[in-house]
């Protein structure tokens, strides 16, 4: 999968969460803080944009995994687009990414 569209798939994430009804927001935003947490745990220190699309390409059936274990009341959190929204929230943070755009090496 491209950079390109992956990161359009993270932000469609992100506007699903923050489109989502108030009384849901609570239990979205504990399963996506959990995911941040997790990803930080996986890529470690700095990371790059590559490395995290890598991982998201890897499959991200862990995610679910996270999210049902957090709210398992709460099923609209198990939506893959939560994952996608933890995954465009984490992404601001890697060595490559600035601006909201990747940055690329000089050449």
């Amino acid at each position: 999968m491209a950079y390109e569209t992956t990161i359009q798939q993270w932000r469609q994430g992100e506007q699903h969460v923050a489109k989502a009804p108030p009384e849901q927001l609570p239990a979205l935003h504990r399963v996506e803080n959990a995911l941040v947490a997790e990803l930080r745990r996986r890529l470690g220190g700095a990371f790059t944009v590559d490395e995290l699309v890598g991982l998201y390409e890897a499959g991200a059936s862990w995610c679910l995994d996270l999210a049902a274990r957090i709210a398992p009341g709460a099923p609209w959190t198990w939506d893959a687009r939560v994952a996608d929204a933890a995954f465009a929230r984490y992404v601001r943070g890697a060595a490559d990414f600035a601006g909201g755009r990747r940055v690329d090496a000089p050449e």
